[in-house]
């Protein structure tokens, strides 16, 4: 299944790509489940970030690498694959992708995940909208123009 949602902020792409550290990917984290970073490497090639979920009554690890990493003077991109995965998940890969908008700057999820059974894809895919969907008014105030008063 596939989710992409987009979101354009008022920023240049570059201040954007700047602003895709461990701050905002805190700020990204839904409620529920609570996530403990266990290693956040950045962005680029080679990267591990290595998440913990806490479900209450029990917790999974997520850990993914980064596989990919390309910037034009148009887009600038990177991909996460999950390497260990919650039970939950079979597959999962996310392309996150800076799109230069004359001044400003689309972001766009790129979700593509799998769960043990079809059912069970049908079954998730409104929850992974809601959690990527969740995302666009943090995007839009972390990347909001400060004016100096």
């Amino acid at each position: 299944m596939q989710v992409i949602i987009q979101t354009r902020v008022e920023q240049p792409m570059h201040r954007v790509w700047d602003g895709f550290t461990l701050h905002l990917f805190n700020q990204l984290s839904p409620p529920f489940p609570p996530v403990n970073v266990v290693r956040f490497d950045g962005c680029l090639k080679g990267d591990t970030v290595h998440l913990q979920l806490n479900f209450l009554l029990f917790k999974q690890d997520w850990i993914s690498a980064i596989t990919e990493q390309q910037e034009t003077d148009q887009e600038i991109y990177f991909i996460d694959r999950g390497t260990k995965l919650p039970f939950f998940l079979a597959y999962w890969q996310h392309k996150h992708r800076l799109i230069r908008e004359g001044t400003h700057t689309r972001i766009a999820d790129e979700v593509t995940f799998r769960t043990p059974t079809r059912l069970t894809d049908f079954l998730m895919y409104p929850i992974m909208y809601g959690l990527f969907a969740y995302r666009k008014p943090i995007y839009k105030r972390y990347f909001r123009i400060q004016t100096d008063v």
